[in-house]
């Protein structure tokens, strides 16, 4: 006769292997999505110069801040209250989440198309270009995220293969053309292709009407994602600029170099990124009690992950690391282990921002970025002022721990506060 124990083990091994499975597709997607951005960056950096590649990469930089965005507003909250719930309750968030981050991307794209045909020069069209191709790249995005969702990150590997796929004879069209223009427009273009791909992958047509109801319904989590979201990109810019001022441009490169070494170990953690909340919200769903541990194991890992990769970049040889960065190298190594910690402190720090997201505490989530986006400011610009670039990467490795430090903290709470009185944040309906 079967005892109860021995029923549930197979059922605990399949979650285990589901969890497994969905996490491989989502470091997959990661690394089709990495690659993809890497081969456009060193195309577009060889096809049009420094000072072309300049205005690409405004143009480029822009984007990710609109990107924040509309994660916020759309996607962030759909993987919070939408992930692993029936089929029907999925497709009836996604028409208006896709709906949202479609018309997102039409606003801030009329925006950029006015600013840009304003501009004129060399950035004008660049921009006037991003704004055109907002829209699809936007809701190329939103796809990957529902995908997710849905616990289907083989789709979303799909979806960014077809945009690989398409951009690059669209590459090769705009190397003919030689503006940047041109190749904001492939870049873009091509991810419309996906968005229109991802269209028949779901047999959802995004409803840009649902959007006020999606924005009024998921209020309480969307604003106070999008304030997160920005919040931790606006912090990463403020120190490179104010690096560049204190220390000098030279000083940016340096770092940008060190952070380049730990290249492979963050596209892995951008990877994990993508699925961490939807299976956060399973094991919240399915065994709450075993919440906080999941996301101990999981912040655990990848900051002892990151932690390996910095010990095994110190044995590089200055002939392998001139091979790479050449002759950045002799300065960016000197970070190595700052900048190794610093990852780690964030590693760490991912494991109880999965939780807080996954609770619903976006209030706590909000505090927990805002608390750490300052630290890494203060951290990194007054590191510059006392140590010169050294100093900043010190201060950066300091500010990530104590950043870290705040998001536990708050997730302990956050936990005492689910146990005392549930939180309904995660939705079936």
């Amino acid at each position: 006769m079967t005892t109860e124990g021995e029923k549930t083990r197979p059922t605990a091994a399949t979650a285990g292997r589901g969890i497994v499975g969905r996490l491989s597709w989502g470091l997959a997607d990661q690394a089709a999505s990495s690659m993809t951005n890497f081969a456009v960056g060193i195309y577009v950096a060889r096809s049009l110069g420094l000072t072309a590649f300049g205005v690409f990469s405004l143009a480029w930089v822009t984007y990710g801040v609109v990107l924040n965005v509309s994660r916020g507003l759309a996607t962030d909250p759909l993987m919070v209250r939408f992930s692993g719930v029936p089929d029907a309750a999925w497709r009836a968030a996604v028409v208006r989440s896709s709906g949202t981050a479609l018309g997102a991307g039409a606003a801030i794209g009329a925006a950029c198309l006015v600013v840009g045909l304003g501009l004129g020069g060399h950035v004008g069209p660049a921009f006037a270009c991003l704004g055109v191709v907002l829209p699809g790249l936007l809701l190329q995005d939103a796809w990957r995220f529902s995908f997710f969702a849905a616990g289907t990150g083989r789709k979303a590997f799909v979806n960014d293969l077809v945009w690989g796929v398409v951009l690059v004879p669209a590459m090769v069209v705009a190397a003919r053309v030689g503006s940047v223009a041109a190749f904001v427009l492939a870049w873009g273009g091509s991810a419309a292709v996906a968005a229109v791909y991802g269209c028949f992958q779901t047999g959802i047509r995004p409803r840009l009407t649902g959007a006020r109801e999606w924005l009024r319904e998921h209020r309480d989590l969307g604003y106070r994602y999008l304030a997160e979201n920005v919040s931790n990109s606006g912090a990463s810019q403020l120190r490179a600029y104010g690096l560049g001022a204190i220390v000098g441009v030279g000083a940016v490169g340096v770092v940008r170099g060190a952070e380049l070494l730990l290249g492979p170990f963050l596209a892995v953690l951008m990877g994990l990124s993508l699925v961490t909340v939807a299976e956060a919200a399973r094991v919240l769903r399915r065994a709450p009690h075993r919440l906080g541990a999941f996301c101990l194991l999981l912040g655990g890992g990848q900051a002892v992950a990151a932690l390996l990769w910095g010990g095994a970049l110190l044995l590089v040889p200055d002939r392998g690391g001139e091979f790479v960065l050449g002759g950045v190298w002799s300065s960016a190594s000197e970070l190595i282990v700052p900048v190794t910690l610093g990852v780690a402190g964030a590693g760490l720090g991912t494991g109880a921002a999965a939780g807080l997201r996954a609770l619903g505490a976006a209030r706590r989530s909000l505090r927990s970025q805002l608390i750490a986006s300052a630290c890494y400011v203060i951290g990194g610009l007054g590191g510059a002022a006392v140590g010169g670039t050294v100093g900043s990467a010190w201060g950066v490795a300091a500010a990530t721990v104590c950043g870290s430090a705040v998001w536990w903290l708050q997730l302990r709470s956050a936990l005492r506060e689910h146990r005392r009185i549930p939180i309904p944040e995660v939705r079936t309906s």
